[in-house]
């Protein structure tokens, strides 16, 4: 049904027009899921999803109103035509909503991103694999039980049209595996984890290493122990990593900024992170998970170096709240069918520092590695923060004991301005960073 997409949307805008709006843009979505979960070597679940829907926003004037649908037939699609434009005549007035400026709209042919290798393995193949990695995970000495494994295969396709002539078309996918399992008996058992995911399977770890390593980081942090309360520094594991960068592009984002919610809200141009770190968001990495050349308004987007040098440059913006806050839209607006366009990153990326991971643990001395955390808690007027974690002592620049019932807690802006980054950068998301250490936080234990 994609071949006809263009016309079934040429079509919609048509009757919203028809109908009396004076501006339309519209869009579908379809994607289809597939997953498979194991335990203790056997099915336990097998998942399909297949998904098809559509959004049509339209304006009368100042007023807009968002409507959604599945229901794809020619009356249909004028019945909801004319529903959105009642609801818009009904909604107030907004100063700030409208389309895309022509001038900003993508300019085809677009850029081949390379964001899915095509690859739809049927349920076998992703039980063989989810099957693979815990075995593998399970053979570790001292791995006792499983939480299970899983492998999933996905992939979508969006098209976007304005009433204003644009039109695009773009499309992703990705892989995943994981797998979770437990060592030690009765009361002294520990959990852990590992998984790997990508846009494309030949870049995906096998899944025997992904279950080795989930197993033997288990049956390392049995015999955890308290730490007693203390400022140290402490070392975030490459794999939660990113959640240090989630409250940054939280923070810079125009939605908050133009409600003049975020902590972050009077910093532009003041250095937030060291002089030697440089954040990009760039939608055009090839393989890229939030990789796309054109945004949810249809507007060519643009590689932006938000902090620059340690210094903050950009906020995150759609057309909305770029015309709230007088400045211009960057092609960051996000759009799912039923609601108008919001905004978020594409691929945000803190880049890998000089140093090993080892390096960094050495240089530290006496700190404390985090490897899982638990409920962070963040205040995003002061930019306070706090998480129940565990991990590992480190002593003397050597990773000891696992130590885990304990609380972290600083102000974000402390914690960016005293960031160190090790060199085991990794795509595995929209969101990535290297290990990374603060120079120092609160550790409430004993």
């Amino acid at each position: 049904m994609a071949d006809t997409f263009p016309s079934l949307l040429s079509s919609l805008l048509d009757k919203a027009k028809a109908a009396g709006a004076t501006a339309a843009d519209a869009l579908v979505h379809e994607s289809t899921s597939e997953s498979v979960s194991v335990r203790l070597g056997k099915v336990e679940e097998v998942e399909r999803s297949e998904n098809q829907d559509l959004g049509l926003r339209v304006l009368v004037g100042q007023r807009q109103a968002c409507v959604s649908t599945n229901d794809f037939t020619p009356s249909g699609l004028t019945d909801l035509a004319e529903r959105a434009v009642a609801m818009a005549k009904q909604a107030p007035e907004d100063p700030y909503c409208g389309l895309a400026p022509s001038a900003l709209l993508a300019q085809g042919p677009f850029p081949d991103l390379d964001l899915w290798d095509g690859q739809s393995p049927i349920s076998d193949t992703l039980k063989e694999r989810a099957l693979a990695c815990e075995e593998a995970a399970l053979a570790i000495k001292g791995v006792t039980n499983s939480s299970g494994a899983g492998a999933s295969v996905g992939h979508g396709r969006t098209f976007i049209a304005t009433s204003t002539g644009f039109f695009g078309d773009r499309s992703g996918g990705h892989h995943s595996l994981s797998v979770s399992v437990l060592a030690g008996e009765g009361t002294a058992m520990e959990r852990d984890y590992d998984y790997d995911s990508k846009t494309h399977l030949d870049m995906m770890r096998a899944p025997g290493a992904i279950g080795r390593r989930a197993g033997e980081r288990a049956v390392r942090r049995l015999n955890p122990t308290k730490m007693k309360s203390q400022r140290l520094p402490v070392i975030f594991d490459q794999r939660l990593s990113a959640g240090l960068l989630g409250p940054l592009a939280g923070a810079i984002n125009g939605g908050a900024i133009a409600r003049g919610t975020s902590f972050l809200k009077d910093k532009m141009g003041e250095a937030l992170f060291p002089a030697d770190v440089t954040i990009t968001d760039d939608p055009f990495i090839r393989r890229g998970f939030g990789s796309r050349p054109f945004d949810g308004e249809g507007v060519a987007p643009e590689k932006l170096d938000v902090i620059k040098d340690g210094v903050l440059t950009a906020w995150i913006l759609n057309c909305r709240q770029a015309r709230q806050l007088g400045l211009e839209t960057n092609g960051r607006a996000k759009r799912g069918t039923g609601a108008p366009p919001g905004s978020g990153t594409t691929n945000f990326d803190l880049p890998a520092g000089p140093l090993t991971p080892e390096a960094l643990y050495h240089e530290t001395g006496d700190g404390l590695l985090v490897t899982e955390t638990f409920g962070p808690q963040i205040n995003s007027n002061t930019g306070d923060y706090s998480v129940g974690c565990s991990g590992y002592r480190i002593e003397k620049g050597e990773i000891t004991a696992p130590v885990s019932e304990i609380t972290i807690a600083g102000n974000l802006l402390e914690m960016w301005r005293n960031l160190s980054r090790a060199n085991d950068f990794e795509r595995r998301g929209g969101m990535n960073a290297p290990t990374l250490r603060v120079g120092e936080m609160t550790i409430a234990g004993n």
